[in-house]
């Protein structure tokens, strides 16, 4: 298949640059991709749609305050996005005005934090960075003065709640540059009716990198790549996938990073392994899926890795269909947006 096949059009109005004040009013396509129909539904649904067989698995990651704005040695504004711990302080950091922030500049971001780029970088782009914060340890620096790295398509800057709406309410370990938004929706009382109906839920980490924004550049979906992320399978998950087969309920992935981890740990005849590392799976159509039996997800951009592993579980075609109808129905695109189901 072609990056074109994966292209459709989509109102400006229609991209979510808000979240709405309650997490699971928003809307919910659920799509059957055996038979391609649609039903529409709110997300507070979501517990009636699944078996009490069912085991819902959610990505745990949280969303570090990983952009830094200040002031650089010379003069001129900076802008910093960290991407991945290395050690301690030190960073692999995107860097803007990249040309002029050579090795020993230093950006000023506060009083008490200051970032310092070092010798190295990667074919990715980053750099490598140093955060020196005086007085106090640079996570605690970080937390006070970074900024939500908001996706570029939110046409706005970050703003105090969205430390918190930027975030599932179960996030846990930091690591993430974006959310692993297909759980935005969830709430304490959705997962209250999940429990009272009988329905599972088992996690996985896995820390979103920034090669969830870069498009797709070659024409031919199967040779893209992306960058290596690191993951978490608890054995407790493991277990709990074995228990839901034995019991003949569907493992329902929160998410295309849940997925992904899933998908990077189960062999040929489907079982699930726990362990941890980095993963650099991309699942387009024709990808044989042996973990993940049905898909909780957000809308995602044309052309993005993320359509095409939705297109991958739920076929090209029905997808782009559902799309069409919810953008003539006026559902909410993209992290702020409103979520689809595909079992």
């Amino acid at each position: 298949m072609r990056l074109s096949d994966f292209d459709y059009d989509l109102p400006p109005e229609a991209i979510a640059q808000e979240p709405l004040p309650e997490r699971d009013a928003s809307r919910l396509l659920v799509l059957d991709r055996r038979t391609g129909a649609i039903e529409h539904r709110v997300f507070r649904d979501l517990p009636s749609l699944l078996d009490p067989k069912d085991l819902l698995v959610v990505n745990r990651s949280r969303v570090l305050p990983a952009r830094l704005r200040g002031r650089r040695d010379g003069g001129g504004v900076a802008e910093v996005l960290l991407v991945r711990r290395r050690a301690g302080a030190r960073w692999d950091a995107l860097l803007r005005p990249g040309r002029r922030l050579r090795t020993g500049s230093r950006i000023e971001v506060s009083e008490d934090l200051t970032v310092v780029v070092e010798p190295g970088g990667a074919a990715d782009g980053t750099r490598q960075v140093r955060l020196e914060a005086r007085g106090d340890d640079s996570d605690a620096a970080l937390e006070r003065h970074g900024h939500i790295p908001l996706p570029p398509y939110i046409r706005r800057d970050d703003r105090a709640e969205d430390r918190e709406r930027y975030q599932t309410v179960y996030a846990r370990e930091s690591g993430s540059v974006a959310a692993p938004t297909a759980g935005l929706h969830f709430t304490s009382r959705v997962f209250a009716d999940l429990d009272a109906r009988g329905v599972a839920r088992a996690e996985v980490i896995l820390h979103v990198g920034p090669g969830t924004f870069r498009p797709v550049q070659v024409d031919d979906v199967t040779t893209h790549t992306v960058d290596p992320e690191p993951f978490v399978l608890p054995p407790e998950t493991a277990t709990a996938i074995d228990r839901a087969r034995e019991r003949g309920g569907r493992v329902v992935a929160a998410g295309t990073t849940t997925t992904r981890v899933l998908e990077s740990r189960t062999d040929g005849s489907g079982r699930v392994a726990a362990g941890e590392g980095e993963t650099s799976l991309v699942i387009v159509p024709g990808h044989r899926f042996r973990a993940v039996d049905a898909l909780l997800t957000n809308f995602h951009l044309p052309r993005s890795s993320l359509l095409l592993l939705v297109a991958a579980i739920a076929g090209r075609e029905r997808v782009l269909a559902a799309y069409a109808e919810a953008i003539a129905r006026g559902y909410r695109f993209y992290s702020y947006g409103d979520a689809m189901l595909v079992i």
